[in-house]
Formats: structure tokens, C-alpha cells, sequence
């Protein structure tokens, strides 16, 4: 992750489709701690998503990390950015891969799977730590995640 956005960069993005996908919609624009409040947006459209058959929710999964690599690499080369930590279209494709083994169980499970996302997410364990600085691009923007979202429900199954 680098660097905090100018307002000059904020604009930038708002003003293009990919920005407002990589931007979440806009939380990751928070002041404060961006890819804690892109992966509590994120719950939203997973409250419908979770719905889904799963072989629909993977394909829906998998549109979105298509998209987000596109719209990853397109809004952090237009601000000149490695990963800005404004980026969190990653932590939503990331979170819904740790919520796959949990769509149909009582919320706390919900709220445990955000915790170990958000764990494997921050402190970047291997092989999440080499994808974040050997991948690059919208597509090494959104693996980082995409390992710490397969992490996270690797556990869930493992505990559950």
C-alpha cells in the first residue's frame, strides 16, 4: 500500500467508473483506516449475494476480482500509485471469499470470518506478504487479498 490520496487524486477518481469500483463506492475514501471500512462496506452487497446458489456466488466472486483488476490497475495508474490504501474493491472480493463457507450461518460466524479477513489482510502472513510485493498491477492489487480471503475460509472450514 502507498501513499494517502491529494485531493487532486480523489477528484480524479471520482470522475471515472473504475475509480468509483476501486474505491468501493467511495469507503475507501475514510480518513482512517480505508481497507477496515472497504471490507464493512463490503457486507452490504454480500447480504445479497450470500443468496445465491454457490456456484453462482463463485461466478459472481469471480466477475468481481475480473473487474477489480481492471478497475484496480486503471485507478492506481491514474493517480501514479503502487496500492493505494484508498483501493479497497480488493478488500471486497477478498472478504467474500472468506464469508463462501459461512453464507448460510449465524451472523457471529459472519463477524468471525470479517476478523480473520481482516487479520490475514493486516499482518500479511506467508505467502499473502510475497503476492503483496512480487505481483503488481490491478491483478497484484486484488491476489493479495483474494490469499488472505482463502486463508481466512480455510479456517472457517477447518473450525467449523
Amino acid at each position: 500500500m502507498s501513499g494517502t490520496l491529494t485531493s487532486a487524486q480523489r477528484t480524479t477518481l471520482l470522475s471515472h467508473v473504475d475509480g468509483w469500483i476501486a474505491l468501493g463506492f467511495g469507503s475507501g475514501l475514510v480518513p482512517v483506516a480505508p481497507g477496515t471500512f472497504g471490507s464493512l462496506a463490503a457486507l452490504l452487497p454480500w447480504l445479497a449475494l450470500r443468496q445465491l446458489f454457490w456456484p453462482a456466488y463463485s461466478l459472481a466472486v469471480l466477475a468481481a476480482f475480473v473487474l477489480g483488476a481492471w478497475a484496480c490497475s486503471r485507478a492506481a495508474r491514474r493517480v501514479g500509485l503502487h496500492d493505494p490504501g484508498a483501493i479497497v474493491w480488493d478488500e471486497f472480493v477478498g472478504l467474500w471469499i472468506a464469508l463462501w463457507p459461512v453464507r448460510g450461518a449465524p451472523w457471529w460466524m459472519v463477524v468471525v470470518a470479517w476478523v480473520l479477513f481482516r487479520g490475514f489482510d493486516v499482518f500479511k502472513p506467508w505467502p499473502i506478504r510475497w503476492a503483496d510485493r512480487n505481483i503488481s498491477g490491478g491483478f497484484g492489487i486484488m491476489f493479495d487479498d483474494v490469499l488472505a480471503g482463502v486463508a481466512a475460509a480455510i479456517v472457517l472450514l477447518l473450525i467449523n
